[in-house]
């Protein structure tokens, strides 16, 4: 399989000032190592080699954009990249804007609905699922509309990733989330309002480094705590009687979530 990899990819030629110059080789053996390793569905052997080639959406889509995107970032062509990936759409059903930047190793699963705008930058080992967009919010000013994906991040089915915002290398959104937001590295992100869940492997609360609601709660019953205590020392001093009325018992789950850490 490893000569076989080695012979996919394309080369495209062109001459200026009389030096030859060669575009998007490793790329494509990169893309087709990618499709390999990430699609559990694609067997080994020629019988493989033959799926991705022929039948597998997203290498014949990000195929056709090195190619595409040679025209209209290199050459400047005008026209006929746009109306090629307007062709790459309907053969495949996934869309990437000729200007798109898109690094090594970029797999795209299933495909269907995918949309990637024309100022979309992406690193390399990037994975995207069905129905994920790439793109604008409308309200974008200047050249950068839309997001930049770092090296090996993870977008799930059907996601949402708009405007001129970065997500970090090694992050991971979940299905269906909505990111409007920059998004550190080693995150995990979900939500149709995405949150950041997790940095670094650590679970964090909904306002990112804010307390989550466990934590949250242990400090209000430990301020009541205090307060309480306090109470009893001013009756104390005043002379009164240490059982009050107004005094609280706790229940047991309080005393439980109180004492937990």
């Amino acid at each position: 399989m490893g000569k076989s990899a080695q012979s996919v990819g394309f080369l495209i030629f062109y001459i200026k000032k009389g030096v030859v110059k060669v575009i998007a080789f490793d790329y494509i053996k990169s893309d087709f190592n990618a499709a390999m390793k990430n699609d559990p569905a694609i067997p080994t052997g020629p019988r493989g080699f033959l799926e991705i080639v022929f039948c597998t959406p997203g290498f014949l889509a990000i195929t056709c954009h090195r190619a595409i995107h040679f025209l209209h970032s290199t050459m400047h062509m005008p026209v006929l990249p746009r109306f090629l990936s307007l062709f790459v759409r309907w053969w495949t059903g996934i869309e990437i804007h000729p200007g798109a930047t898109i690094g090594r190793g970029f797999f795209i699963d299933h495909g269907a609905g995918v949309v990637i705008g024309e100022t979309t930058v992406i690193g390399d080992n990037v994975t995207l699922y069905q129905g994920v967009t790439l793109g604008g919010t409308g309200n974008e000013k200047g050249r950068k509309r839309h997001p930049t994906l770092e090296s090996n991040v993870f977008v799930g089915s059907g996601a949402k990733i708009l405007g001129p915002i970065t997500i970090g290398e090694n992050s991971r959104i979940g299905a269906n989330s909505a990111v409007l937001k920059n998004v550190p590295k080693n995150s995990t992100v979900t939500g149709m309002r995405a949150r950041i869940i997790k940095v670094d492997g650590k679970k964090v609360g909904a306002c990112g480094s804010c307390m989550n609601p466990e934590e949250m709660w242990i400090k209000i019953l430990r301020l009541e705590e205090e307060l309480l205590l306090m109470r009893r020392e001013i009756r104390k001093l005043k002379g009164e009687d240490e059982r009050v009325k107004t005094d609280y018992p706790q229940s047991q789950v309080e005393v439980e979530i109180l004492h937990k850490k």
